[in-house]
């Protein structure tokens, strides 16, 4: 049975048919670990020369944007990243520098490292990260896990974090962006409350909603609910929603809409799924990846992987998929050209392809002891959920 949140969130199937082990991940940061992988080709061109620094960052329970928010507060250093990394996991990723300036050789922070690794004639990009190599400890399982034999066959589905995981909101406030509801989107970030999140987080979440007047509140208001904070300041002083969105970090106002094109995408590759479509053979006609990841038309080559549209104010609508998307939008009450927001363009999103299957290498699975690689942009989550299959996800420490 599919739970509750899988649901809400497009994860309407599995496409295993390994029982579930159950069980529980994440009990301590520990038991999650996880380590960057970037192209020999590009390890290659790190240098001792002068250029644009390169650091690796390693971190314990704090994510990526938080860790490296801290490094320019504290130590006035302006790093972008390949990837987003878990707060609750041990990470190693790369980071670096956008101009020319001289290195910090070392920071020690009280959740993170940063270690200099050398220089690049260019910053690096994303396209340098070609994905993501995993050990994770499942606890408790009532199956024994090394019986999943399905690596193969696994849809390439956006994972809870996507999503918020305790506060699943983040498509739901990507919806009403799209939809040029504004007011409604900064409803949702202050207001809404989640089945899934501490006791905690709801009571400040409640008090924040009876409230008419944000300035009598805001010292009540925990600093770790940052985007909260910089919303109510904005609404308190100027009374303008779109101004509000604006005030919250790029990065994280255009994760709110991307969150809501991987939901589309979530349910997409489910309809499809659950229609009879084949989503691990590419077919005449097909979009597909070949192995140096570049898009075009199926050419008979079995190196090429399944592509399925990501929707956005340029959608492809050339495919055997458009028929479900489309259901879809109509269900949704939005369409393609809403991807293009004139009030934030900055937050404006194209549309593209995604892999519809998961490619997972150098697999292992050993008593309770996980370990694999997945190519960039895929989630171990989504991996684990077919091994598991909780009942409750979140509870099991998705």
């Amino acid at each position: 049975m599919i739970p509750k949140i899988d649901r809400e969130l497009g994860l309407s199937v599995y496409s295993t048919e390994f029982q579930g082990s159950g069980g529980k991940i994440k009990l301590k940061n520990e038991d999650f670990k996880v380590k960057e992988i970037i192209s020999e080709k590009s390890k290659k061109l790190i240098n001792d020369n002068d250029g644009f620094s390169v650091y690796l960052l390693k971190k314990n329970g704090i994510d990526t944007t938080h860790a490296l928010n801290d490094i320019k507060k504290r130590f006035g250093i302006t790093l972008k990243s390949l990837g987003l990394k878990d707060s609750s996991a041990i990470t190693e990723q790369y980071v670096y520098s956008m101009i020319k300036a001289k290195p910090v050789k070392k920071i020690e922070g009280k959740k993170y490292n940063l270690e200099f690794i050398g220089f690049t004639k260019k910053p690096l990009s994303k396209q340098d990260m070609i994905g993501n190599h995993f050990l994770i400890k499942i606890e408790n399982p009532s199956k024994n896990i090394s019986e999943f034999s399905e690596f193969g066959n696994i849809l390439n589905f956006f994972g809870y974090q996507r999503f918020g995981s305790k506060r699943p909101i983040t498509h739901i406030v990507g919806k009403m962006i799209v939809q040029k509801d504004f007011k409604g989107a900064v409803d949702v970030i202050l207001n809404t409350n989640s089945e899934y999140d501490t006791p905690q987080n709801n009571e400040v979440r409640n008090i924040i909603s009876q409230s008419r007047n944000y300035s009598e509140i805001i010292d009540k208001i925990p600093k770790s609910m940052d985007i909260e904070l910089t919303v109510m300041h904005e609404m308190e002083e100027h009374n303008d929603p779109v101004r509000a969105i604006r005030a919250i970090p790029l990065q994280m106002r255009r994760f709110y809409v991307q969150a809501y094109q991987s939901f589309l995408f979530n349910r997409t590759v489910s309809e499809a799924f659950e229609y009879g479509e084949d989503l691990f053979e590419a077919q005449n006609d097909d979009i597909c990846f070949d192995k140096n990841a570049i898009i075009g038309k199926f050419q008979n080559d079995e190196s090429q992987k399944l592509a399925i549209p990501l929707v956005g104010h340029s959608y492809y609508k050339k495919t055997r998929f458009d028929f479900h998307i489309q259901r879809i939008l109509f269900d949704e009450v939005v369409s393609t050209k809403d991807f293009l927001i004139k009030e934030l363009q900055e937050v404006s999103i194209e549309g593209g392809f995604r892999n519809a299957s998961l490619s997972c290498t150098d697999y292992s699975l050993n008593d309770n002891i996980a370990s694999f690689t997945l190519s960039r942009g895929s989630f171990a989550t989504i991996v684990l959920r077919e091994i598991m299959k909780p009942n409750e996800p979140l509870l099991a420490g998705f």
